[in-house]
């Protein structure tokens, strides 16, 4: 049975997240009931990274067996067709190996954090970044964000449900980068845990702001304990940017 690999972009906010819930509609049933309607059969994805309740996606991915042999074109196509009218597009289908696994072979995951730095209200972005109205010290943030990259133990960071076995993991990148008003926080590693963005990105905002220090930053880090955590970011700003897997 063809193998196919999907990458998708979604607008999270009607989602109660990525992964099928009993709880509300996912990403993942909204995709899974549209590639059945597409070809008539059950079809189970496999998918790079998991998002919470109205978390967004630029280029997630994800893969599916599809019991037809049709064409990438025709299976992005037809899968899109049967998406409509929900905030989800397949933008690009490949056929890959019967042996890919969109979250096992993925070895790096890519993270955004929009943050819109302005007194006005946000608008047509509501929603889709988090409205910081004070000032922000963007070298304050950047020298406690460097106090994260490495190899650390992230307890402080960790969402209370976290289900990762390990705390420790290895932060690649954590960078904070502007343009006028918007913000952007980006962040890599093979592997995140469960809130590890938002609650980083929150604390950045506490050290922009001037409540906390970049000393704070590393303070919290060093506690490895969920109660030292400044505060937790919103869903809102936060978005699933790319799955990174070895070349051919």
């Amino acid at each position: 049975m063809p193998r196919f690999k999907l990458t998708i972009e979604y607008d999270g906010r009607p989602f109660v997240g990525m992964q099928a819930q009993k709880n509300g509609p996912s990403v993942q049933a909204a995709l899974e009931a549209a590639i059945k309607a597409y070809c008539q059969a059950d079809v189970r994805i496999g998918v790079a990274g998991r998002t919470d309740t109205g978390v967004h996606a630029r280029a997630m991915a994800v893969h599916a067996d599809i019991p037809r042999n049709d064409t990438p074109e025709t299976v992005m196509a037809a899968v899109n067709a049967k998406l409509r009218p929900q905030p989800i597009a397949v933008l690009e289908a490949q056929a890959v190996a019967d042996d890919f696994h969109a979250r096992f072979g993925c070895v790096g995951r890519s993270y955004g954090y929009h943050i819109i730095n302005r007194r006005a209200p946000i608008t047509y972005n509501q929603g889709l970044a988090w409205h910081v109205p004070q000032a922000l010290d963007l070298a304050a943030m950047q020298t406690a964000a460097d106090h994260l990259v490495g190899q650390h133990d992230f307890t402080t960071f960790r969402h209370v449900h976290c289900q990762a076995k390990s705390p420790i993991k290895t932060l690649n990148r954590l960078s904070v980068e502007h343009s006028g008003e918007a913000i952007w926080v980006y962040a890599d590693a093979r592997s995140f845990l469960h809130s590890q963005v938002r609650s980083m990105v929150g604390c950045l905002v506490l050290v922009g702001r001037g409540h906390w220090s970049p000393d704070d930053m590393k303070a919290a880090l060093e506690a490895k304990d969920r109660a030292a955590l400044g505060y937790n970011a919103p869903p809102d700003g936060l978005y699933f940017l790319k799955a990174h897997y070895p070349e051919n």
